[in-house]
């Protein structure tokens, strides 16, 4: 599908006149992400290991390309504003076990789709901190991949790592090189030692740009940095420093994340004082700031809270309507069957989601007996499927022309979705979505709130069946 509304530029955001932060408070509501639709909160017991097998054997022989994630879930401290799925610990000989139940997982996914000729074209190491796995541990895991899966070249695929750089050398830098990874992503959230102390991530900027230099001088194809607002002691003035070295280490992509404050779901953020969070006026503030910032030095708005560099392959994949949405976030990779590799993992199969235990005793118990550790799942009906590529193309194309909609579903778009249309007309007053007969364009000042207008085509969340359990918009 192409995109013809895709701006360029400073003209995408910012501007006292498309940053209004009345309409912003206005429609800052608790909303998913749609890494994935229907979203997680859906999942149910229903599905289970059996149902996931049968998924694998049936998709073994399709033609389309896989994704692999492979959940490392150990830090050797915890961030306090952390909301990830992980084990705290410094025994880093946790890790030997773990590595054995992870080559067990992948040979019984191999096994159970046979000899299939799918190639691999997407790979991510996420957690957690998956450098807490050592050179020698990251190699095996590989060669096991790659023994039992067919991998595109190097060059032609997306191969990525999320990375602690207070636990990665050269060394280390120089192995994932090695063994096939060209992506890297690297947590900062906020260089200030105030808030770095009151989050509990002491990070200097020396060992990041390190990391990032060496990542480079190694031939890695694209860089990422987080960053996080709406942490404890963060004003414009701070964070503006943070942002004067991000801009100057000058990597490929930039995330700017907003920090939900949600004690009652992760534990770790009942250590943080609520009195020392930025007001919701000043957390606007340093959004608007950031995002005109980063413009102004010469990033794209890709979007949610995605930038990067013109050159960039995110940037072009969206200039062409070839942009992805996955559990990993924006992709240049077409839409894969994702395999999720360890404990509390989701793969995305097949037209259906399935996850494995959360809980490491569980997840060591079922592959030790030789069974898929799913617990949970969901499986897209023809409707569901609609709706995600709905909600999947306004947040990668910032547009819909409903005419392919109609080709591929048997529709007539403005019947179908008469709801969620009437529900954008509030929207439409308010500048942020042009709505015209045959699709519909998100304004500049409607990209911030992405999640807001693709809300109104999520069935679920519609009847309210989701819960209130997501973090604010902005």
């Amino acid at each position: 599908m192409s995109n013809k509304n895709h701006p360029s530029g400073a003209s995408q955001l910012g501007g006292a006149d498309l940053f209004d932060l009345e309409i912003i408070k206005k429609y800052d509501k608790a909303g998913p992400r749609y890494t994935s639709y229907p979203t997680a909160p859906m999942f149910h017991a229903g599905i289970g290991a059996d149902d996931y097998a049968a998924t694998l054997k049936r998709v073994a022989t399709d033609d389309a390309p896989l994704s692999l994630y492979i959940h490392i879930p150990f830090c050797n401290t915890v961030c306090y504003y952390c909301g990830c799925n992980k084990i705290v610990t410094k025994q880093y000989d946790r890790a030997t076990p773990y590595l054995g139940l992870l080559l067990k997982e992948i040979d019984h996914v191999a096994d159970t789709m046979g000899d299939t000729k799918r190639l691999v074209t997407q790979l991510h190491f996420g957690g957690g901190t998956p450098t807490f796995m050592n050179n020698d541990q990251m190699r095996t895991i590989m060669a096991k991949l790659r023994e039992r899966f067919h991998f595109v070249a190097k060059d032609e695929g997306e191969f990525s790592i999320e990375i602690d750089p207070r636990e990665c050398d050269e060394n280390t830098v120089r192995v994932l090189q090695e063994i096939g990874l060209n992506r890297m992503s690297m947590g900062v959230q906020d260089f200030d030692p105030i808030v770095q102390k009151a989050v509990n991530r002491i990070q200097g900027k020396d060992e990041t740009l390190r990391v990032l230099n060496e990542a480079r001088a190694h031939g890695f194809e694209s860089m990422n940095i987080d960053l996080m607002y709406g942490l404890p002691h963060q004003t414009v003035e701070t964070f503006d420093t943070t942002l004067d070295t991000i801009i100057e280490f000058s990597p490929d992509r930039i995330a700017l994340f907003n920090y939900a404050h949600l004690p009652h779901m992760f534990m770790p953020q009942r250590r943080i004082n609520e009195a020392s969070l930025p007001s919701a006026q000043e957390k606007l503030n340093i959004l608007e700031h950031s995002i005109n910032k980063l413009l102004d030095a010469g990033y794209v708005f890709i979007g949610m809270d995605h930038f990067a560099k013109p050159e960039d392959e995110l940037t072009i994949a969206q200039q062409q309507g070839k942009l992805y949405r996955n559990f990993q976030g924006y992709s240049t990779q077409a839409d894969c069957d994702l395999i999720g590799l360890g404990v509390t993992s989701i793969g995305y199969v097949g037209g259906g989601f399935f996850q494995n235990r959360k809980e490491m005793d569980a997840y060591t118990e079922a592959v030790e007996q030789g069974e898929f550790p799913v617990f949970r799942g969901y499986i897209l009906s023809e409707e569901d499927h609609l709706r995600r590529q709905v909600i999947m193309r306004l947040m990668c194309d910032f547009s819909l022309e409903y005419s392919q909609f109609e080709t591929d579903f048997g529709i007539v778009f403005r019947d179908h979705f008469a709801d969620g249309l009437a529900d954008l007309k509030e929207m439409e007053a308010d500048h942020l979505v042009e709505l015209r007969d045959d699709g519909l364009t998100v304004l500049p000042a409607g990209r911030l709130l992405i999640r807001n207008i693709a809300m109104v085509f999520d069935e679920y969340l519609q009847k309210k069946k989701e819960g209130t359990s997501f973090s604010k918009v902005i």
